[in-house]
């Protein structure tokens, strides 16, 4: 029996996400969600995808990641789907951060989850998370190909002059500090999916690709290849977010610690947990700011121009960057359902070709479509986003590359 299914993993910090896809056929045949890892009220959502099998929904204590999998598996083999299947060609893992080494998806050694460790100062959040699911998924599978798919790896291919900060070159490489990016998947899937939607290849279009989501970021990609992205050394740079900062004056940072008396630790809280749209007007879900808009609330209105005016500032730099722009490409949650978002962040950017259609935007739907007019030199898309099928896909190629090499 061919193995051609891949199980896609994204282990949080008291989350784990999954889907089970058959790269062969293109099914997606399980997915869920194990949420409050750790805590007393565990909840495990697990949809099964083909066969009529409904979702279940199912509470009580989960106390920690290797438990969660092995509930996870529970829920995979009462659908015939089980970890133990023949069928399963690879587990492929999320990994935020792979810093500058990491440029390929790439099957998981000790040598690799030594670099991943040695990567947590700058991905605290994430990466220890992340290890938790590796290790957990090669206990209950030791013999089966462990592949990472590094959020990192799509932009490592920035020039230095985009990648570097303008600080000392001594203390940048001693503590790894550099632009490094974030969403990479996202933004491969939806540059690739975007030349797609225009009918021609990937390295005959340049994209800007706009991912909006609670968390927000924004690439340049030059005939397939990543030039520039919002993020940097850490997902705080850039745009303006649910709940981080973006870009600030660094000297913010210095003046609330001498004139606000504030720690590092608090002020790292601040900008990440409590700023951006909530600390603009305490609001995070864009269907509420809009709501509060329609109803004369000035502190909304102001957040979502501020919000605007910077996906505007990063669209002319990234225009500017390229040269020459064949799409504009909105994706993720805000990018793909907010179209108040879409037609304010191209409005007045006419003279650079870009332009909405009000009756295109409007339209709700899950598959990739143009929402500019026919004379619109810029095509302006809506592509939504697949992190688990780019992940799936990269780590199934890479094993089955590796299986045909042996043979």
């Amino acid at each position: 029996m061919a193995a051609t299914r891949v199980l896609v993993l994204n282990s949080g910090s008291s989350s784990l996400k999954y889907q089970l896809i058959d790269m062969e056929s293109g099914d997606r045949l399980a997915a869920g969600l194990v949420e409050r890892i750790g805590e007393e009220t565990s909840r495990l959502k697990h949809t099964p995808l083909t066969g009529g099998g409904e979702a279940r929904d199912t509470e009580g204590p989960i106390a920690d990641h290797s438990t969660a999998l092995k509930a996870v598996a529970a829920e995979l083999s009462r659908d015939g789907l089980g970890l133990d299947s023949p069928e399963l060609a690879a587990i492929g893992h999320r990994v935020v951060h792979g810093g500058k080494h990491f440029t390929q998806p790439t099957v998981i050694d000790d040598a690799v989850l030594k670099e991943v460790e040695r990567l947590i100062p700058v991905a605290p959040l994430h990466n220890p998370a992340n290890l938790i699911g590796i290790r957990t998924a090669t206990a209950l599978r030791p013999d089966l190909p462990q592949v990472a798919v590094f959020d990192t790896a799509f932009h490592t291919t920035m020039p230095e002059s985009a990648s570097r900060y303008a600080i000392d070159v001594k203390t940048a490489d001693e503590h790894r500090i550099r632009r490094y990016g974030f969403h990479g998947t996202s933004h491969a899937y939806v540059s690739r999916r975007t030349a797609e939607l225009l009918g021609k290849e990937p390295e005959e279009v340049n994209v800007i690709v706009l991912h909006l989501g609670n968390g927000a970021s924004a690439s340049a990609v030059r005939g397939g290849v990543c030039v520039d992205t919002s993020m940097g050394l850490t997902p705080l740079e850039g745009l303006v977010m649910g709940t981080r900062s973006g870009d600030v004056d660094p000297a913010v940072i210095f003046h609330l610690m001498r004139v606000g008396n504030m720690s590092a630790d608090e002020i790292d809280v601040l900008l990440n947990k409590k700023s951006g749209l909530v600390g603009l007007c305490g609001e995070n879900d864009m269907r509420e700011i809009r709501r509060r808009i329609d109803e004369g609330d000035e502190e909304a209105r102001l957040a979502f121009d501020i919000y605007v005016h910077r996906l505007k500032k990063y669209i002319g730099a990234y225009y500017a960057v390229l040269g020459r722009v064949d799409a504009l490409a909105f994706t993720a949650g805000v990018g793909e359902n907010a179209a108040p978002v879409r037609e304010a962040a191209v409005a007045g950017l006419e003279e650079l070709g870009l332009a909405v259609d009000a009756e295109l935007n409007s339209v709700r739907s899950d598959e990739p479509r143009i929402i500019s007019p026919e004379y619109a030199r810029v095509a302006v898309a809506v592509v939504p986003t697949d992190e688990e099928l780019e992940i799936a896909r990269q780590t199934y190629a890479l094993v089955h590359d590796s299986a045909d090499r042996n043979d």
